[in-house]
């Protein structure tokens, strides 16, 4: 029997198509959990802290690498437990094509530093953290939860202009900006991601 409301149906079919397309999206992607950004960001907040005291401005390398150690160590491990805690493998599928998004661009900024500061051109460093940082997010985005994936685009873009601005500025400016970057920045979107998870949870 022929139906009479053959725009209701076609109407329903688009919108189960849509429905199961932004399934599939979803199922591809990557939740990066705003604790994540928070905890990185009071570790570069703590690590922006510590080199301005006078006593150890000297040593402000060495508090920002073991920083970035503790940060990228604090944001995986929450990034896993996020996974682990909504039954999804740890390194299987988009998360491991996350993480090869990431590395590229975190390897050159490791071999950069190294190159740099055997150079003696340590004031080249925190542009080329700030600026790879930005690229390695830039890269990632789009493995990505799609509610997430402007605020991290965003994040990854702004990270990429202070790069930018710390290779203009002089030397003494460049612990707040890498304080501004690695703390303030993932703090401001760690907590605007933490927002988007609880209105998505109060929504489904």
């Amino acid at each position: 029997m022929r139906s009479n409301n053959p725009v209701a149906m076609d109407s329903h079919a688009l919108g189960t198509l849509n429905y199961i397309r932004a399934s599939i999206e979803a199922a591809g992607a990557v939740a990066v959990p705003g604790t994540a950004g928070i905890a990185m960001g009071v570790v570069g907040l703590i690590a922006a802290g510590a080199a301005s005291v006078p006593a150890l401005a000297s040593r402000w390398l060495a508090i920002w690498l073991i920083a970035s150690v503790l940060g990228s160590g604090l944001g995986l491990l929450l990034i896993a437990r996020h996974r682990f805690g909504a039954g999804l493998p740890l390194y299987r599928g988009p998360a491991r094509r996350f993480v090869f998004c990431l590395m590229p661009a975190l390897l050159s900024g490791a071999v950069l530093t190294t190159v740099l500061y055997t150079a003696g051109e340590v004031r080249l460093i925190p542009g080329t953290w700030l600026l790879l940082y930005g690229s390695a997010v830039l890269s990632a985005t789009l493995l990505t939860a799609p509610a997430m994936m402007r605020l991290i685009g965003i994040m990854g873009g702004l990270f990429v202009l202070l790069g930018g601005l710390a290779f203009a500025l002089p030397a003494q400016w460049h612990n707040l900006i890498l304080g501004v970057g690695f703390g303030l920045l993932h703090l401001v979107f760690g907590l605007l991601i933490g927002r988007v998870e609880v209105h998505g949870e109060s929504t489904a």
